[in-house]
């Protein structure tokens, strides 16, 4: 696919990191200012605005098929995206930062006055990342949490703990629930898929994928976390601490938070029902201390200052360490930096917006569901054709690691084995590692 790519930022590397090797990339921006890491990557480049004519005419932008505005300024964006529009009729996807322009752009109401000009795709990594803390708290002790099947089934990840009855266990000698796949450890920052001989390490992320209850009852069992999350401390009251603290009121947890600036105080106070709004900075030691910060179930950390995160992050470790923390990383980076001095969970809105993304470049019967550690991992989700053979899951040819996690028959949700037969219109789940999904994508064209 020829796809002309705006802005040469952080989330653009990101993106064209991910998708040069499959795509052809075009990159359009001030060439003056372009990060020296562009230049490692296989790209086109072309000196100039998105939404100057002249400039994606130098692009060809009528021989691409898509167009991506993820420049620092929304409006700039969105411009670009309305002239694209003007030259050619090509997909437009447009990421912004602010929540007035996501609810003029995505709201219903735009669609009285459609036109030709409209934005295909608006991407909003604020909202994204929302969801993702959401799903993380709703689930005591994971790390990472998605719903697949429809709701039907979940992902999960948890870290292995010195007292976790896994610890030193083969795989083939771990007694998980029905329905309950291991299909994934990460050792060192480094993702694998386990057989029955690897055996599980202290400070492993373990990955399981499976139905609904049966990954309740693992939860319950295995990691000991039946009970529900009831108070959050949130540190930072930007718009996805106003969006995560609304979730968390409807599920009828107690919400705290710590924001700085007395205006957007007032705001949240304004427009929250139930929370308890605390004017102060999350790096007051003493302030942490007097609102008794380390008694909440879980602490979110959520500046948009990765600094700022980490050094509030610290402080409630220092006040107990076993408090649960997820911590907002907007330079992905510096994630793993984060868990090495004892972060529990680190989520970044770029890597909630590239999910997204890369669900709109894939083939139409192929959709990421979730990427793991970083984009290490994928989990696919494949319809088999109607001329695919019926084929016992041993005996299909996998020359790279994967392993199908969830088969979704009509209205029937099965866990395979080796035994259990693919049929032409089964809907699979599929975890394989990121550089092998295009091999699995063609083992089951």
């Amino acid at each position: 696919m020829e796809i002309l790519l705006y802005g040469a930022t952080e989330l653009g590397y990101m993106l064209a990191q991910r998708l040069y090797q499959e795509h052809s990339i075009t990159l359009i921006d001030d060439l003056k200012k372009l990060p020296d890491r562009f230049n490692n990557l296989d790209l086109s480049f072309v000196g100039g605005s998105g939404a100057n004519i002249e400039a994606l005419e130098q692009a060809n932008v009528n021989k691409c098929e898509l167009f991506i505005a993820c420049s620092t300024l929304d409006e700039a964006n969105i411009v670009a995206c309305w002239t694209v529009k003007k030259i050619v009729d090509i997909e437009t996807i447009c990421f912004i930062h602010t929540l007035e322009l996501y609810k003029n752009l995505a709201s219903p109401k735009k669609d009285r006055y459609l036109t030709r000009y409209d934005i295909d795709t608006i991407i909003w990594p604020q909202q994204l990342l929302t969801r993702d803390i959401f799903r993380i708290i709703s689930v005591p002790d994971a790390i990472d949490v998605e719903y697949l099947a429809e709701g039907r089934a979940k992902l999960f990840e948890y870290r292995i703990k010195e007292d976790s009855i896994l610890q030193d266990r083969r795989v083939m000698d771990c007694s998980f629930p029905p329905e309950v796949l291991i299909v994934g450890i990460t050792r060192e920052h480094q993702l694998f898929i386990p057989n029955g001989s690897t055996i599980i390490k202290k400070d492993d992320k373990a990955i399981f994928m499976g139905t609904n209850s049966a990954m309740d009852r693992l939860a319950a069992e295995i990691f000991r976390s039946s009970e529900n999350t009831k108070t959050a401390v949130l540190i930072g009251g930007g718009s996805v601490g106003f969006m995560l603290a609304k979730k968390l009121e409807q599920r009828g947890i107690q919400v705290k938070i710590i924001e700085h600036d007395q205006a957007r105080c007032e705001f949240l106070a304004d427009n929250l029902k139930n929370s308890l709004i605390l004017h102060g900075n999350g790096t007051d030691l003493e302030l942490l201390e007097g609102e008794s910060v380390d008694d909440a179930d879980v602490v979110v950390c959520i500046t948009n200052n990765d600094e700022k995160n980490l050094l509030c992050s610290l402080l409630v470790k220092q006040l107990d360490p076993a408090r649960r923390i997820i911590t907002r990383v907007n330079n992905a980076r510096r994630g793993q930096l984060f868990e090495k001095v004892g972060i529990d969970v680190t989520v970044s809105p770029r890597d909630s917006a590239l999910k997204e993304l890369l669900n709109r470049v894939q083939a139409r019967n192929v959709d990421i569901l979730a990427l793991v550690e970083g984009g290490q991992g994928e989990v696919l989700h494949l319809t088999l054709p109607e001329n695919f053979p019926e084929t016992r899951v041993i005996d299909l040819k996998f020359e790279v690691q994967a392993i199908i996690g969830i088969i979704k028959r009509r209205r029937n949700l099965l866990v395979p084995n080796g035994s259990t037969v693919l049929q032409a219109g089964d809907k699979l789940n599929i975890f394989t590692m990121a550089e092998d999904a295009e091999t699995v994508k063609t083992l089951f064209a």
